[in-house]
């Protein structure tokens, strides 16, 4: 079996987990469970909460102590054991505290993944810039998949979701230690200082400019990520208590329209190569940010009727808004780092979008949604609501393009490596 083909398996189960429930697991809080509205923004919130230590700390491990094909494979059992207990909470506050562990489990997988494919793809002379995207594109292709197993099986709104994704993470786990191994690349460091002993030397990043404000971007960045993650299948669901749209096709099945946002980021991802280097990472990631204005502003004046093509559209910018973002922020901390910190700072990276972002992104929406924009019957005005969230996101993309300093360097990119590494040293 090829290079390329493995890592693709691994892309494929990775996202497949994730989209057997991320998308659904509203319609199962509110429509099953009916539990409280209020809660639920803290169910989000726990990715947020593991993204804030987990993965850095799971790549200063990989980076310094264990095989990361082997730490990835371990985190995914563990995972695939939790996701299977899932169905037997029946009440919400321990379904917060097992989600919760689920998610300490996952959420290092999404950096560790990328660390071991770029890893493996280096040793073998390929380009990450290049060779990476159409390995990365089956990793959507599998959250599609996933998206429309659930809906079909009409597993939206059951428990049997949560076994789908178990058992998936259970075959990813396994599969892992048939990986290509990829050892620690700084166990042999000299370890002088406490940051050097306890393996955060990727944190050290955080004092160079360039790089400190990058980093807050993806913080901002990945608060508007949980925002549509939260409640874009909640939002088509309560359509059906609009007799005129009960019927449609986006009622029944909204997992497969929302499924649209990840056909769409196929495309999107493999341009990343042609737009990094024609345009640059602060253009591209100006385009990520106006493409999240327009996700939030056509769901805002969509509807399965007449409006249909605008809660259409609003998935197909999706592509753009999540993969100009994720994928080449990834890019651009791999060239952007030394290879002995290289795991840890793609983990910091996760941590800012998926761990402190997650969480401003669901406390703080869960907030205002329930203070400004919740009738007392518990209906949502969801036109303010998208129009709030879409003036966000152009709030932070003029802030982007005021404050982050970058020059385009096209041969840089070319080379997969910038002009030089960040070190440590140099941060």
């Amino acid at each position: 079996m090829s290079t390329k083909l493995r890592l693709i398996i691994l892309s494929f189960l990775q996202f497949f987990i994730w989209g057997s429930w991320l998308i659904t697991i509203g319609a199962y809080w509110f429509q099953t469970k009916q539990w409280s509205g209020a809660q639920f923004g803290a169910i989000f919130s726990t990715m947020g909460i593991a993204s804030i230590f987990m993965p850095s700390l799971m790549g200063i491990v990989a980076d310094k102590y264990i095989n990361a094909e082997k730490l990835y494979g371990v985190l995914h059992l563990l995972g695939g054991v939790v996701l299977f207990t899932i169905p037997w909470v029946t009440d919400p506050g321990m379904f917060f505290w097992v989600i919760l562990l689920n998610m300490i489990f996952y959420m290092p997988t999404l950096s560790l993944s990328i660390a071991v494919s770029y890893s493996v793809l280096k040793r073998e002379g390929l380009d990450v810039v290049k060779d990476y995207p159409p390995i990365r594109v089956w990793g959507t292709i599998g959250f599609i998949v996933a998206m429309w197993t659930v809906s079909l099986l009409g597993f939206e709104k059951s428990a049997n979701q949560f076994y789908v994704a178990a058992g998936a993470a259970l075959l990813l786990g396994l599969y892992s230690f048939s990986l290509p191994k990829c050892p620690p690349t700084a166990k042999d460091t000299p370890s002088r200082s406490l940051v050097d002993v306890l393996g955060l030397k990727s944190f050290a990043l955080l004092r160079d400019t360039k790089m400190a404000t990058f980093f807050l971007f993806a913080l901002l960045l990945g608060a508007a990520l949980q925002l549509t993650n939260a409640y874009g299948d909640t939002f088509l669901h309560d359509f059906d208590q609009v007799p005129a749209y009960q019927d449609t096709l986006t009622v029944r099945y909204p997992a497969i329209i929302m499924s649209i946002s990840q056909i769409s980021e196929t495309l999107f991802i493999l341009a990343i190569p042609f737009f990094l280097r024609r345009f640059g990472i602060k253009q591209v990631m100006f385009f990520s940010m106006i493409a999240w204005v327009l996700r939030f502003g056509l769901f805002a004046y969509g509807n399965p009727g007449s409006g249909l093509w605008m809660i259409i559209l609003s998935c197909i910018v999706y592509g753009m808004a999540f993969d100009f973002f994720n994928i080449s922020g990834s890019l651009f901390v791999e060239t952007q780092t030394a290879p002995s910190i290289r795991a840890s700072a793609q983990g910091l990276f996760m941590m800012m979008t998926n761990g402190f972002g997650a969480v401003l992104g669901s406390s703080i929406s869960g907030i205002v949604i329930q203070k400004y924009f919740t009738a007392a019957d518990g209906t949502k005005d969801w036109h303010s609501i998208w129009i709030t969230f879409a003036l966000y996101a152009l709030v932070i993309a003029v802030l982007f393009v005021l404050l982050f300093k970058h020059k385009h360097n096209p041969q840089a990119v070319e080379d997969a490596h910038p002009e030089p590494l960040l070190s440590v040293e140099q941060a």
